[in-house]
């Protein structure tokens, strides 16, 4: 059974001839250590997730670490800017993050188990806890939450720039990966050859040749797309014959290898219907309909008129923010949705996490909502700071809070750069939406930090 929270902590002295910068580095981690205890329903929200990762076996055998190491070495991830094997690294070779992390002398968790750890805690759970530190600095005065800035932003997903001739390349390359796999580890009878550099070949050969302006070389581009889709929907139908061959198979290989191809499939077809519409017979597919990573399904296109950035692949956050740069509320869009649809839902959440409406509230024009939903809007709060028109600036009091509101984009800027938010590296929706969390989290306990200790 995993135990909740450590006893013993203690912090050594480092010595080094930068002693400011040293002392800097200490203090920051002993404010966020002294945040965490003065706030043990953070410790206790992980750990209703993390105990079901180990419920003891019959004799009730405790688990390795307890709920707060595995939540503290989380923080170091983020905190550091480090990927998870760098991260175990890193406090390995630190007695200072160790003490952190309250380890006691034990050895550092692999990362393959913080990894998993990581995936336990729900997206929900860390919104409780940015909850949690939100009221309670409110309490004690550190942030004023009756004047808020929202806005939004995108979180890029793992993924390469998606193409009509590329994503049929990834199906190819995938499924005749799991299908040699059943052949030569599993024995599955399969005398099928599966010639990857042709395909590859094909699909270079678009990719290249897509944009002449020849029509000879057009003519050839099309017919080279016809072969590629057909060779992979050969490739699909040899998989779903092989998931139907071994249905109900004891070889648990074999087993998950077909798992894993059913899983893949439904966005593989996706694909190809798609490229088909779009590369052959002209057809302008909407978005909303295409699949624009066989990897991670649920990405979106999203477009904001960025010159240096077009088109960005992944998620819509918003973000709602005090004038002490702390995050009241965050939130992670399944399907994006117009900024002025998400100015109610933000005001919404502030009253639920403050039990009042805040005094003012300021947004970029994007986020002016229609008249009709301004008007309720502005009922319920004194100064509703987001320009409608032109002629709003105007107004000296209106450039004054957009000057306020602009400062959600630096944070916006150091949450990508210092806090692992510009690509999440994370697979799946819920822990993209994890990701997501934990990087404003660790932002706001490093606010808190700077604003002294809890």
């Amino acid at each position: 059974m995993r135990q909740k929270r450590e006893r013993l902590f203690r912090f050594p002295i480092i010595y080094s001839r930068d002693r400011k910068i040293v002392m800097e580095y200490e203090e920051k981690y002993k404010r966020i250590s002294d945040r965490l205890d003065q706030h043990c329903e953070m410790v206790t929200l992980a750990h209703q997730d993390l105990r079901k990762l180990s419920q003891g076996g019959p004799k009730g055998r405790k688990g390795d670490y307890t709920s707060e190491n595995i939540l503290r070495a989380l923080l170091v991830m983020i905190v550091e800017n480090l990927p998870l094997r760098k991260t175990i690294v890193a406090i390995a070779h630190s007695a200072f993050l160790q003490d952190f992390v309250r380890l006691n002398g034990r050895l550092v968790m692999d990362y393959s188990f913080l990894d998993k750890c990581f995936h336990a805690i729900r997206p929900e759970t860390w919104q409780k806890m940015n909850e949690v530190l939100a009221v309670q600095a409110a309490e004690e005065g550190i942030i004023d939450p009756s004047v808020i800035r929202t806005d939004t932003s995108v979180v890029e997903a793992n993924i390469h720039f998606p193409t009509d001739s590329s994503l049929p390349w990834d199906a190819w390359r995938v499924i005749a990966r799991l299908l040699r796999r059943a052949r030569e580890r599993c024995g599955y009878p399969l005398d099928h050859r599966f010639h990857d550099t042709k395909v590859k070949g094909l699909h270079l050969f678009v990719t290249r040749y897509v944009r002449s302006t020849s029509k000879k070389r057009q003519r050839a581009v099309r017919s080279t797309f016809r072969a590629l889709l057909a060779r992979v929907r050969w490739i699909a139908g040899l998989a779903a014959s092989f998931c139907a061959d071994v249905a109900g198979t004891l070889n648990f290989e074999l087993a998950g290898i077909a798992a894993a191809l059913r899983d893949f499939l439904p966005s593989v077809h996706t694909v190809l219907d798609t490229a088909e519409r779009a590369g052959l017979r002209g057809e302008k597919v909407p978005a909303s309909e295409r699949v624009f990573s066989l990897f991670e399904p649920h990405v979106e296109l999203i477009k904001r008129g960025k010159r240096s950035k077009p088109v960005e692949f992944g998620h819509k956050v918003v973000l709602s923010q005090t004038p002490q740069k702390f995050i009241t509320h965050f939130d992670t869009l399944v399907v994006q949705k117009p900024d002025n649809e998400l100015t109610g839902p933000a005001l919404e959440d502030h009253r639920d996490t403050f039990d009042a409406y805040p005094d003012v509230m300021a947004g970029d024009k994007g986020m002016n909502p229609c008249a009709e939903k301004r008007a309720k809007l502005e009922a319920k709060v004194r100064v509703l700071a987001i320009p409608r028109k032109l002629s709003d600036w105007a107004n000296d009091s209106l450039v004054e809070w957009q000057g306020f509101r602009a400062g959600i984009e630096g944070t916006i800027s150091v949450l990508k750069r210092a806090f692992r938010l510009a690509r999440c590296l994370f697979r799946g929706f819920k822990h993209f939406a994890s990701a997501v969390g934990l990087s404003v989290v660790c932002h706001n306990l490093v606010v808190l930090a700077a604003h002294g200790s809890g």
